[in-house]
């Protein structure tokens, strides 16, 4: 978000000092262009002590080839050959752009030293244990893989269930499957989750190695030598040339720039594309390492995680030398428009800040995972229930059959086999319940289905790659597609209740246009024509501005008038603020299917700043030149330079950045812009109020209009006031303690006595389909919520853009600057919200309808924030929130943000859902149950961070509507069948035990109850939970309120666990009962009926799975048929093997009517009680699902009532119920 984002960071620009060239940096080429010679750039001749930084920018700009000034008009060809094959050319440097990290150094205790000694690698390496620079992000070796692997897969604790089981089942005593069967289940789940795991972590290691095999060039003697990664050392000096990447954590030497600036790329780190600047000290700068005698010490911090932050002291030459942030460039980032640059390296390896930061976003689990543990629980309840009432009741038949066992051909206790009596599998009543306790566990096992867990990781998967593929969810603008970065909460898109979105960029496109400015007190909001601004000739090309921005004619006329007015002078400097005051750097492009036509691209950190470069070049002033000492301005068509004196840049305290610049016409000015809050208080006090006023008024009224608003202004410096700040900032850059607090006090020093030039307002425009996507999430009972760090007055205009906010609503506005004061603002916004809701519950019950409710809006700031959250207040404002329909946080701090989503998830059961674009999006997007990010303008943070990424907010009702909706509905039916189809195997043997004197022996052959879950019933789940579409897309959409399926768990609770186990237990005693009844009399053998048994089992859940089929294809259709088929084949088979129980059972009984007049009684009277509950429930008491189907199958969609006519229960009806 741009909001929180600094026009710049904070960085203090090395105060401009002569360096003469050494043999360390390369002499000005004679085939690098020439500065401006024609026409003649304004102000030549500058006071003596401004002299030094032009020598110096001068000596810069010639001694780079990417580095340039204006060549001479007439002959453009230096350009060619100093751009080479490159596709545009870069004029001058990037300002500064030092984070400092905590803000001032503090002195380093000996003991937590790190001593780095510069390039004396076996001194550093001898004395302390430092990581080699070898990376592994590999988890496992040949080694450790299997003990690693397996140690993990047991956190489930299911898993540990089931190897107790099967450990179990190898005691003699209690064998009930064959010792390879029993551990077949087990073993298979965790070689398919080993498979996996290996494969990835093989990519890894493969990752690793290429990684570790890139060359780098390290100092060996008196030249440098490509050595690869892995054997760099702490210790040795590298060399990185351009469009390297950097292969440690390394302190800055020498650039191939004289001042010592290198430009990095931090998209590898932090996922920002913007450049950033990085400096070499004056005291290593002249010194060439490879013609040897350079040495020094670094004393710095122990390697730590803060990528913004380093603490360190160098001493060379017998001098100690501050080191920053700003000295510092990290493993993983790029060298870009440098030449090259040298450094020794201080981290390397795992102790590199990047490896430090590897780990990822933190685990989320699912909700119905969550749940689906409740009835994990219950059904071990019930399984030991069931294991209980068996040992207890073969307690009791043994004790009423003791004189019978020496004959039971179970319980046999004597054996008389060798003539001698003995003991025969018996070991007394109380060992033989508790063994039959135990073989009860064994037998019933599957009660808790392993399969289950498998199931689920393959339905996320494949619900994951349609949504990944899903072209409604393809943005073209960034040719990004939907990304899945978490698998196991896809479910959880399908019951958001709140949305939680951050404003700019991600409601709004983050591409900022500029659309008036008020210039000393006049309001200039014409703009009715777009401007490309004023292009120029050089050489035998034109250049001109690349983005065009409307204009006012009446300004333009000022601007281009040559009376010496106020309001003139007034204009002019305003506009010569916004193009001097900014870190932009202009780079030439070739116009498309324009030949002999540039382009100048402003780049930038900041859209705001880039907004304003291109209005000023609208208006005639084109910055066409930056290096780090000077500016070149095309003002009105006369180029003049400007020499950057000093450069302040923005900081979270001043809330402002200001720039010296030493004019051509001999004066100094400051000029400085930023937040109005921080600029009227530094205005000078006898500057005309009238023009505050009406600058003022003009900045409310632009806020009104939902546009982003700066101020400017300006004041000449006199030759002591500059003489005072140079020495100043000298000093505050210079200290070795407190460097940041000092430079802050020199800014805020010389930004004082200000005069107001004027202010701009900047339309953020919003995304395409944002009101539209707000009004469907809100229609779906989802409350969306904006956190947002702009003024409130932008965010209540922007609120009403994208239809957050309504006429119709009353807002209740929250602005406090004390805990008590917000005290007395809460309670008295809690007894008008509750007065409001029950005027509307009492208008529905008179007859009202929903429309005649009335919406409560609350809008409340950042400051009272403060005094609420993590307070008792934070109840009150829960409270509050909840009676709104819409919340909207103004001036909001991103720890804010994460504590607002906290208020949510702490107080209630409803699932939030975080969407964001920025690094300051990150806490709310890990806070959240579901976090989003958008690829967006503020870098790849949000996105690294999230659990789902994409690239609009509109994106947003197809993913929850749709996809969420789907994989609700899917995982939840999903969950239900599998405790279902386990759930009637298990009664079913429950019974078979119960007739067999509790001995706990099985009809069905061990091979069948292995396969049951794995090869029988598996597969048609998992089609099911990836394709299974109970309404079309079309129809989620045009109904946005049947996503309260979701909201309300409609398709998983305990009610519907409860229902189905009680549909299981009767389905289990209509597959037992009838076989059973129909052949208790006969010759048949327990294998055959067993047989049968397995057949009508498999059979029924499969077709229990196909009634409940919404939409049929042809993966459905060869999946559940096809698994009917392959069980009797199964089945088949394994009576056909002599060494298996059973032998040619299945013949023995399929040969008979009775055997099909038994399987389709069975199937027949199982399905009776859910198909007549089932067409109970969807004519007498249907649900919104079931009505939006038959609209689909029946009705005609031209007579379809809108949305909003069709009688649906939302989330708002169950709001007022609980109140």
């Amino acid at each position: 978000m741009a909001y929180d984002r600094p026009l710049l960071d904070p960085s203090p620009r090395p105060p401009p000092t002569p360096l003469p060239l050494t043999s360390g940096h390369p002499t000005p080429s004679a085939e690098l262009p020439k500065p401006l010679a024609e026409p003649p750039v304004h102000g030549e001749t500058y006071y003596n002590h401004f002299r030094s930084s032009s020598r110096r920018a001068t000596a810069s700009s010639r001694s780079r080839a990417d580095r340039i000034s204006l060549p001479e008009l007439g002959s453009s060809e230096s350009f060619r050959r100093a751009a080479g094959s490159r596709g545009h050319v870069r004029h001058g440097s990037r300002a500064d752009s030092e984070r400092l990290g905590g803000g001032s150094q503090k002195e380093i205790a000996d003991e937590d030293a790190w001593l780095v000694y510069i390039d004396d690698p076996g001194k550093t390496n001898e004395k302390f244990e430092y990581a080699g620079n070898a990376i592994r992000t590999g988890k496992y070796s040949l080694l450790t893989f299997l003990p690693r692997n397996l140690f993990e897969q047991f956190h489930r604790v299911a898993y540990i269930y089931f190897l107790i089981i099967a450990v179990l089942n190898q005691l003699p005593q209690l064998a009930v499957f064959g010792r390879g069967a029993s551990i077949m289940p087990l073993a298979f789940v965790l070689l398919v989750t080993a498979v996996k795991d290996g494969y990835e972590d093989w990519r890894r290691h493969r990752s690793d190695k290429i990684e570790n095999n890139r060359t780098a060039h390290v100092l060996s003697g008196s030249e440098f030598q490509p050595k690869r990664w892995k054997e760099v050392r702490v210790g040795e000096i590298i060399r990185i040339e351009a469009n390297e990447t950097l292969p440690c954590d390394m302190v800055l030497l020498s650039t191939s720039d004289p001042t010592g600036v290198a430009y990095i790329q931090t998209i590898n780190l932090d996922g920002e594309s913007n450049l950033k600047t990085r400096y070499a000290k004056q005291e290593t700068l002249s010194k060439a390492p490879e013609k040897g005698g350079f040495s020094g010490v670094i004393k710095c911090e122990q390697p730590n995680r803060n990528i913004y932050g380093f603490n360190a002291n160098m001493e060379v030459d017998q001098k100690r030398v501050s080191l920053g942030p700003s000295n510092i460039v990290l493993r993983g980032c790029e060298l870009k428009n440098t030449s090259w640059a040298v450094g020794v390296a201080v981290y390397a390896g795992r102790e590199t800040k990047v490896m430090l930061n590897s780990s990822g976003a933190p685990s989320k689990r699912s909700r119905l995972e969550t749940h689906m543990n409740r009835e994990t629980i219950l059904l071990s309840v019930l399984l030991f229930s069931m294991c209980s009432i068996v040992s207890i009741l073969a307690g009791i038949w043994l004790g009423n059959h003791k004189d019978e066992l020496n004959y039971s051909p179970y319980f046999r206790k004597k054996d008389f086999s060798e003539g001698e009596e003995k003991n025969y599998n018996y070991y007394g009543i109380g060992l033989e319940v508790l063994f039959r306790f135990l073989m009860s566990v064994i037998v019933f096992q599957i009660m808790i289905p392993i399969s289950l867990y498998i199931s689920m990781e393959l339905v996320r998967l494949g619900q994951a790659y349609f949504m990944i593929r899903d072209t409604n969810l393809y943005d073209e603008a960034s040719n990004s597609r939907f990304q899945c970065r978490a698998l196991n909460i896809n479910e959880d898109l399908g019951q958001i209740k709140y949305v939680f979105s951050d404003k700019t960029g991600t409601l709004t496109e983050n591409k900022m246009e500029f659309q008036c400015a008020s210039i000393h007190g006049l309001d200039y909001h014409g703009g009715r024509t777009p401007s490309p601004g004023d292009s120029m000739r050089v050489g035998d090309e034109v250049w001109r501005p690349k983005m065009m921005v409307k204009t006012d004619p009446e300004l333009l006329r000022l601007l281009r008038s040559h009376d010496e007015s106020d309001e003139k002078s007034f204009a002019d400097n305003f506009f010569l603020a916004l193009s001097a005051c900014n870190t932009i750097v202009p780079i030439l492009v070739d116009a498309p299917g324009q030949p002999g036509v540039k382009l100048i691209d402003y780049q930038g950190e900041s859209p705001d700043e880039q907004a304003l470069a291109y209005a000023a070049a609208s208006y005639g002033y084109v910055l066409i030149e930056r290096t780090s000492g000077h500016i070149v301005v095309d003002v009105l068509g006369h180029r003049q330079r400007f020499d950057v004196l000093g450069l302040h840049e923005f900081d979270s305290d001043r809330k402002r950045m200001s720039v010296i610049l030493g004019c051509p016409d001999k004066t100094v000015k400051l000029f400085v812009k930023g937040a109005d809050s921080s600029m009227f208080g530094i205005l000078e006090k006898s500057f005309n109020v009238e023009v505050v006023r009406a600058t003022q008024s003009h900045l409310q009224a632009y806020s009104l209009l939902g546009l982003r608003t700066l101020v400017v202004g300006m004041r000449d410096l006199n030759d002591s006031e500059v003489q005072e700040w140079k020495s100043s900032y000298e000093k505050a850059s210079t200290a070795l303690f407190g460097r940041a607090s000092l430079i802050r006090a020199v800014a805020s020093n010389i930004e004082s006595n200000i005069h107001i030039l004027g202010a701009s307002g900047i339309e953020d425009k919003l995304q395409e389909g944002v009101p539209e996507a707000i009004e469907a999430l809100r229609r779906a009972g989802i409350k969306v919520w904006v956190l947002t760090g702009d003024k409130q007055e932008t965010a209540i205009s922007i609120g009403y853009s994208c239809k957050l906010l309504t006429d119709n609503m009353t807002q209740i506005i929250i602005n406090s600057h004390s805990k008590e004061s917000c005290r007395k603002h809460l309670e008295d916004a809690l007894a008008m919200s509750k007065k409001l809701v029950a005027m509307s519950y009492n208008t529905q019950n008179a007859g009202g309808t929903e429309s005649s409710r009335v919406p409560q809006a609350l809008i409340i700031d950042g400051t009272s924030l403060v005094y609420i959250l993590e307070t008792d207040l934070e109840e009150e404002l829960f409270k509050v929130a909840t009676n709104c329909d819409v919340v909207l946080c103004c001036r909001v701090a991103p720890l804010q943000k994460a504590g607002i989503v906290a208020l949510i998830k702490k107080r209630t059961d409803d699932m939030t859902l975080a969407i964001g674009d920025g690094a300051n999006d990150v806490s709310m997007i890990q806070m959240a149950d579901v976090g989003i990010g958008i690829s967006g303008q503020e870098g790849r943070q949000a996105v690294m961070a999230s659990d789902f990424a994409m690239g609009q907010f509109r994106f947003l009702v197809p993913l929850l509507l749709v996809h969420g909706h789907w994989n609700y509905q899917r995982m939840s039916y999903m969950i239900l069948y599998n405790f279902y189809r386990n759930a009637v195997f298990v009664f079913m043997l429950f019974w078979y035990v119960l007739y067999t004197s509790f001995s706990l022996t099985t009809a069905i052959t061990e091979w069948s109850s292995v396969l049951y879950s794995i090869v029988y019933t598996a597969l048609p789940t998992i089609v099911v939970g990836i394709l299974d579409k109970d309404l079309s897309r079309t129809t989620l959409l045009r109904y946005p309120q049947l996503y309260g399926s979701g909201q309300r768990q409609e398709r998983y609770n305990l009610k519907l666990f409860i229902l189905t186990m009680m549909d299981t237990i009767w389905q289990s005693m209509v597959i037992f009962f009838i076989p059973y009844l129909a052949y208790r009399h006969s010759t048949i053998d327990g294998s055959s009926i067993g047989d049968l048994w397995t057949l009508a089992v498999v059979i029924l859940v499969n077709l229990h799975l196909a009634m409940d089929v919404f939409r049929w294809n042809w993966m459905t259709h060869a999946t559940i048929w096809g698994c009917i088929v392959a069980t009797g084949i199964c089945v088949i088979i394994i009576d056909c093997i002599p060494s298996l129980v059973g032998y040619w059972a299945i013949f023995h009984i399929m040969g008979t009517g009775l055997f099909w007049f038994c399987l389709l009684g069975i199937l027949v009277a199982a399905m009776v009680p859910r198909f007549a509950l089932k067409v109970f429930n969807e004519h007498l008491m249907p649900s919104d699902i079931q009505i939006a189907r038959e609209l689909e199958k029946f009705g005609n969609p031209a007579e379809v009532p809108a949305a909003g006519d069709i009688e649906m229960r939302t989330a708002t009806t169950s709001q007022h119920h609980r109140q």
